[in-house]
């Protein structure tokens, strides 16, 4: 009997409180915000006659909505921790950015700071989503010190690529 709360997935009931199939939502999410994600970068980087409220509005209703996922399936601390990633790695997306700009012989200095909003949010969600896959590959959410190396690793992994884009601009 379904009971108020329950949800079907993939045609599997799931009762309120029990957690979600996660390897479910990471190929939908991952695909669906990349492309959106994708369409966000184009619009801000390759298009010369795209509005500035035309580019808020596509990027920021999407962005809103994964933040309501975000917090509805991995809860109120995980998207803290990506908030605070975030802040401490503007440099890692500044670099990630500059370099695929650079591929087109763009520069992020190329284009006025309002712009890069919705580019840099994108980057922001999907590198927290590649975590959290990360986390649950793994298997190491419920294990404390797996955790901890999984997640040192991923931010040493980060550190390298940051690091090695940097190098080569």
């Amino acid at each position: 009997m379904r009971a108020e709360g329950d949800i079907t997935v993939n045609g599997k009931l799931i009762r309120k409180g029990e957690k979600l199939p996660m390897l479910f939502i990471y190929p939908f999410f991952l695909v669906h915000m990349g492309m959106f994600g994708l369409s966000g970068f184009l619009m801000a980087y390759a298009a010369d006659d795209v509005e500035l409220a035309f580019l808020y509005l596509h990027g920021g209703i999407a962005i809103v909505v994964y933040l309501a996922f975000y917090l509805a399936i991995f809860g109120r601390d995980e998207v803290k921790w990506m908030l605070i990633n975030a802040a401490l790695g503007l440099l890692g997306i500044w670099v990630e950015i500059e370099t695929i700009l650079g591929w087109f012989g763009k520069a992020l200095s190329d284009f006025p700071p309002w712009v890069h909003v919705t580019p840099f949010l994108y980057y922001i969600l999907y590198t927290f989503l590649l975590r959290q896959m990360l986390l649950d590959l793994t298997r190491s959410r419920d294990k404390p010190g797996r955790k901890r190396a999984v997640e040192m690793l991923y931010v040493l992994g980060s550190l390298a690529v940051y690091g090695a884009l940097w190098l080569n601009r």
